[in-house]
């Protein structure tokens, strides 16, 4: 408590001498352009990035089709046997079925397929 207004009383002095505003004062009641920066750099890295992946997530979800293979967010592979608008059932295993919600499918699997980039070189 006693610093408290000893940081006051400091701070309304030198500010009636005509001492520099502090970053924060300039920051907070001064130009908007810092401000208006920072809100832009938000949205540029963190909003922007987030909102294309969930889209992609979605347009991903809408083209599921049976016979699909896919892994889940818990990490379960397994081919498409039934879909619906909220329930997918997967078989996981030869006559082993599980049914997950659809947003849970966190991607088309490449698990044992051959990659599109590569050829494989034929046996001599």
């Amino acid at each position: 408590m006693f610093f408290e207004g000893i940081a006051w009383a400091q701070s309304s002095t030198g500010a009636a001498a005509g001492a520099q505003p502090s970053m924060i004062d300039q920051l907070l009641y001064g130009p908007g352009v810092p401000f208006a920066l920072l809100i832009v750099a938000f949205y540029w890295f963190f909003l922007r990035p987030q909102t294309t992946k969930a889209r992609e997530h979605r347009e991903m979800l809408a083209k599921l089709k049976r016979n699909d293979e896919v892994v889940t967010t818990g990490g379960l592979l397994g081919r498409i046997n039934e879909i619906g608008d909220k329930l997918v059932t997967l078989e996981i295993a030869p006559n082993v079925r599980v049914r997950v919600e659809r947003g849970q499918i966190a991607g088309v699997s490449s698990y044992g397929k051959p990659s599109a980039g590569k050829k494989e070189k034929p046996e001599q």
